[in-house]
């Protein structure tokens, strides 16, 4: 998230098709993201439950036991979750789809198939306007008197 540090910025990949799995890591991992998947809802919620937030979210919304929309409000309601961007990506392409996404606070809607180029250009956005965790601040500077 607009971090200052070096740390690579962490990216969390909900997505079930081992094959997407794969294409959306090598994607992320080759522009110097570390990269976390899960491949089903239930993990992904106690992950979220769970865990310490991650710089972004992409999120796949047809997943066995919990889909993405539910996944999206479970984030927007955790404190720790609430501000991380996500972008959804599937193969839902009808409006109401969409809509519903945007309105539960997701970041961005991408259908598939989709550019990998584009799907990079649009994470650096969300990431470049995210604010920036506590936990991955720069120290502040004190001032001397």
């Amino acid at each position: 998230m607009n971090s200052e540090s070096n740390a690579p910025q962490r990216l969390l990949i909900v997505e079930d098709d081992v094959h997407m799995a794969y294409l959306l890591g090598y994607l992320a991992e080759r522009e110097r993201f570390t990269v976390e998947s899960i491949a089903d809802g239930r993990k992904a919620a106690e992950r979220i439950d769970a865990g310490p937030a991650v710089d972004l979210v992409l999120l796949d919304v047809m997943l066995p036991y919990t889909d993405g929309f539910e996944l999206l409000a479970r984030m927007r309601g955790n404190p720790v979750w609430k501000d991380v961007p996500v972008i959804i990506l599937t193969s839902k392409t009808r409006e109401h789809d969409a809509v519903r996404a945007l309105s539960l606070g997701a970041d961005d809607y991408l259908t598939k198939p989709f550019s990998p180029a584009e799907l990079v250009a649009r994470i650096r956005r969300r990431l470049k306007s995210a604010p920036v965790p506590p936990e991955r601040a720069p120290p502040s500077k004190k001032s001397r008197s």
